[in-house]
């Protein structure tokens, strides 16, 4: 029986603007996506049993149907009953409920791993039709690369590359909800927001500093009051080499972008030193999945 064995990477938010609240509850927003190399790993093995297996080796991960690694493969054997079973198994390194899209990341990586085991042929485009019903970043999760996305997050627009550099990234031991962060933002009351036009042309022009110049979030004005640790780990990494600092999604990590490999080994070293619960990596962006 065949089995695959996929990365699944985590994203960082460059730009995250959120316009308004609509009518209908969900939030439009404008941001930039970028991938970078912190990745879960998924295997895939067929089974004679024809259902789906799950497991993980984080005891944290919910329970097997509740998770959008069991949900996103079963919509796809409902939808094409295929002639095997998969055995699925999730090695999770990304931290959870962190903004980094892990569980989207999962999901859009299930999506075209089990494409490539039951032979289904869909097109990227038709496996991002049927990610955005699981979760509004999928669709991004299964493009990658840099990207900006507009809607409620399905409306995709590919970018030039990221310019390669150091990226610090640090989880402190908060957990912070998506859903409160965006129930308590006030959207339509926002006085400031992000320039990711500007963060597009940076991009265009190849212009790490034009990128670093313009980052923002306007999640941070909610979680940042709510946990300092956010904050401290910021003026960490500014105090020591990052050219710019920012929260990723609705946090808590906190992401620094460094041009000089001393220096965010420094940072990586301090933010540990800060408190040993932090989880500290350093990456860099990613391009694009080929296909």
């Amino acid at each position: 029986m065949n089995t695959i064995q996929l990365k699944a990477p985590a994203k960082i938010n460059l730009g995250l603007d959120v316009l308004r609240k609509r009518e209908d509850n969900y939030h439009e927003v404008k941001m930039i996506m970028q991938t970078i190399d912190i990745y879960d790993i998924l295997t895939f093995s067929e089974t004679e049993e024809t259902k789906i297996q799950f497991e993980s080796n984080d005891p944290g991960i919910c329970s097997e149907k509740d998770n959008l690694v069991y949900k996103a493969a079963n919509l796809l054997f409902q939808k094409y009953n295929p002639a095997t079973g998969v055995s699925i198994h999730l090695d999770k390194h990304i931290p959870v409920a962190a903004g980094m899209a892990g569980g989207s990341t999962d999901a859009a990586t299930t999506l075209i791993g089990l494409n490539q085991l039951w032979e289904l042929g869909l097109s990227t485009e038709e496996l991002q039709k049927l990610g955005v019903t699981l979760g509004a970043d999928i669709p991004y999760c299964i493009m990658r690369g840099t990207a900006l996305s507009e809607g409620i997050g399905e409306i995709l627009t590919p970018l030039p590359p990221m310019p390669d550099c150091f990226i610090l990234v640090a989880k402190p031991p908060v957990s912070v909800s998506t859903k409160y962060v965006y129930e308590n933002l006030h959207a339509n009351e926002l006085k400031e927001h992000p320039d990711v036009d500007g963060i597009v042309e940076a991009l265009e022009r190849n212009s790490l500093s034009g990128i670093c110049d313009r980052l923002g979030n306007v999640l941070e004005t909610v979680t940042l009051p709510l946990h300092p640790c956010i904050q401290d780990l910021k003026d960490l990494m500014t105090a020591n080499g990052a050219l710019s600092v920012l929260m990723s999604g609705s946090g808590p990590t906190v992401f620094g972008i460094y041009n000089d490999q001393d220096a965010v080994k420094k940072s990586a070293a301090l933010c540990k030193k800060n408190n040993s619960q932090n989880r500290v990596f350093i990456s860099r962006p990613v391009e694009a999945l080929q296909s």
